[in-house]
């Protein structure tokens, strides 16, 4: 076990499960977050574990809080539908349920997870701390100045803090995001007993890729409620007040085209404006579909412009580094964004807490993330350029793909590849 001090730059999943398994090891770890509050950020979108997530979150927790979080993952179906924008079935894949939770895929809202992965860390995460630059000293630790005029010295630093981050940039001023050109306008359909009836069941069984014939795509993905209330002690402190949609059930749509397909002045619309762009841009489609749209209430509903990191080469390794989307940001079209920072985390507290040079610990473990990291931004570029191609050829000649991997395994894996 290394008995340097740790500071981690952001209190995001990453940064916090990160944290989980510093602490749980007896290291000496610091988080420093922007907001005033654990209140301040209820994002209200729930997020996907895949299994290689949930293995990761695992081993850094401790026992109770991954029996927590399991109480409060929903309880939809993991099969995923790709379907055309009449309604009509491409291809199923069926993903039965693992008997272990390890081996299955989880729904679970991003606030109740921001409670578990807090939970205990009470005198680790420092809120109302943000982040400007840092300072290397003589003696090779790091100072980290803040916006208050405050200042802290650390053995190592992680930059947790995002896809803007500014530890990155000072850092790697040479590894930047780009524009991807692609637009996403998200919203939820409020999933209960009086709504089901009202869209075709596959819409609230799993979640959907909906292909028409070019230009645009839709993803959508039932989040239902699972459980909704966190063990005694577990994640609540008196400053968190609403949950917002921490215990309704609902269905996410997103629907994306190029830039140049949208309508101009989105950033300016209201939720309503914005929900009624895409109604009109989807007037031709299945009434089931429209109606996941007209139904959803205004203020759920945001656009989302899609940005990525760009791979870079190795770079040598010091005493600070990088943790999920600090370092490779990644499009949502493959919902693998927050499984990839799980991993990180996990990766990187192993290697500090095996003892040894924390450096070459650092070495290491960057090695293996910018393989699997960049490898994933390259995955998720390649899936949101598929999301919004132009070429009716190209998406025909996919349906065709996928028509056809209903009976051949070899298609199927290279069909969602």
């Amino acid at each position: 076990m290394t008995d340097s001090r740790v500071a981690i730059i952001g209190a995001g999943i990453g940064g916090l499960c990160l944290a989980q398994g510093l602490h749980g090891a007896g290291v000496d770890v610091a988080v420093y977050e922007r907001d005033r509050t654990p209140a301040d950020r209820l994002q209200g979108y729930r997020v996907h574990l895949d299994p290689g997530g949930a293995r990761a979150l695992h081993a850094c927790l401790p026992e109770p809080l991954w029996e927590a979080f399991l109480a409060t993952v929903g309880r939809s179906g993991q099969d995923f539908g790709f379907l055309t924008e009449k309604m009509g079935r491409l291809l199923l894949l069926e993903i039965p349920r693992a008997p272990d939770p390890l081996g299955n895929h989880h729904s679970v809202s991003r606030i109740t997870l921001r409670q578990v992965l807090l939970s205990g860390l009470s005198d680790v995460v420092r809120f109302d701390r943000t982040y400007e630059r840092y300072t290397r000293d003589p003696d090779g630790t790091v100072t980290l100045h803040f916006a208050d005029g405050s200042a802290e010295t650390a053995d190592i630093v992680v930059a947790a803090d995002g896809g803007n981050s500014r530890v990155r940039r000072q850092y790697l001023p040479h590894a930047p995001r780009i524009d991807t050109g692609i637009l996403t306008i998200a919203g939820k359909f409020p999933l209960n007993d009086d709504t089901r009836p009202l869209v075709a069941s596959r819409l609230w069984r799993g979640p959907n890729m909906i292909i028409p014939p070019r230009g645009c795509s839709m993803f959508t993905a039932p989040q239902d409620s699972g459980g909704t209330v966190l063990p005694s002690g577990i994640g609540r402190t008196e400053q968190e007040g609403a949950l917002l949609d921490n215990t309704g059930g609902y269905v996410m749509w997103v629907f994306g085209a190029a830039s140049g397909r949208m309508p101009e002045g989105l950033s300016g619309m209201t939720g309503e404006r914005l929900r009624d762009t895409v109604a009109r841009m989807i007037a031709t489609w299945h009434p089931d579909l429209r109606r996941l749209v007209t139904a959803s209430a205004p203020e759920t509903v945001s656009l989302l412009p899609i940005r990525s990191s760009v791979p870079i080469d190795p770079w040598p390794a010091t005493n600070i580094t990088l943790l999920g989307d600090a370092i490779h940001s990644m499009t949502p079209m493959r919902g693998i964004g927050a499984n990839i920072a799980l991993r990180d985390a996990h990766l990187l507290s192993r290697a500090l807490t095996r003892g040894g040079d924390p450096v070459e610990a650092i070495a290491d473990y960057e090695a293996r993330m910018r393989e699997y990291g960049f490898a994933a931004v390259r995955r998720s570029l390649t899936a949101a350029r598929r999301f919004v191609d132009e070429s009716p050829l190209a998406r025909a000649g996919f349906k065709t793909l996928l028509r056809a991997a209903r009976h051949v395994p070899a298609l199927r894996r290279r069909a969602v590849s």
